[in-house]
C-alpha cells in the first residue's frame, strides 16, 4: 500500500535537496518520528539511520538506508524491521523562482500476520497521515 502527495515550497531545489537527503531531519518535520540517527555513512548513497517512530500508539524501530541520492532531483530511503519494509521517495522539480515541487510517496509492505490486518488498520490512518506529513515538512522548509 502506499500514499503520495505532490506540493510546492518557496524554497530552491539544492536547499531542499541537501534538507532532505538527510534522513536526521525526520524529526523536524515527519509527525510519527521520535528519533533519528545516524548509523554509518556520509549522508550520500548507502548511508543508514536508526529511527524510532510511532504509528497507531505503537513504536517503531527502523533501520533506514539511502537507496537514491541523485541530487538535485530525487532522493529515496528504504526502512526495514522484522514485520514490514518501508520505502519513502522523495523527485523534486525546479519550478524556479526559488519554488520547488516536491512528490513524496511513501510505500509499505508488511510480512504475515501484518499484511492481513494493515488494509483494515493501516490504510485508512495513511491519509491523514500523509496530510500531517506535507503540513509539517512545508513548516520546516519555509522557516
Amino acid at each position: 500500500m502506499h500514499v503520495e502527495r505532490i506540493f510546492a515550497v518557496q524554497r530552491p531545489i539544492d536547499e531542499v535537496f541537501d534538507y532532505l537527503a538527510d534522513f536526521t531531519h525526520t524529526e523536524e518535520w515527519d509527525p510519527g518520528t521520535v528519533s533519528t540517527t545516524r548509523r554509518s555513512g556520509d549522508g550520500g548513497l548507502g548511508t543508514t539511520y536508526d529511527n524510532v517512530s510511532e504509528f497507531l500508539g505503537r513504536r517503531v524501530e527502523l533501520v533506514y538506508s539511502t537507496v537514491t541520492h541523485a541530487a538535485p532531483r530525487r532522493v529515496r530511503f528504504r526502512g526495514r524491521q522484522r514485520w514490514s519494509t518501508t520505502l519513502d521517495d522523495l523527485a523534486l522539480r525546479d519550478l524556479g523562482d526559488g519554488r520547488t515541487e516536491i512528490q513524496y510517496r511513501a510505500d509499505f509492505s508488511f510480512g504475515f500476520p501484518i499484511s492481513l490486518a494493515a488494509p483494515f488498520v493501516v490504510r485508512p490512518k495513511l491519509g491523514d497521515l500523509a496530510d500531517e506529513t506535507v503540513a509539517s515538512l512545508r513548516r520546516a522548509l519555509e522557516r
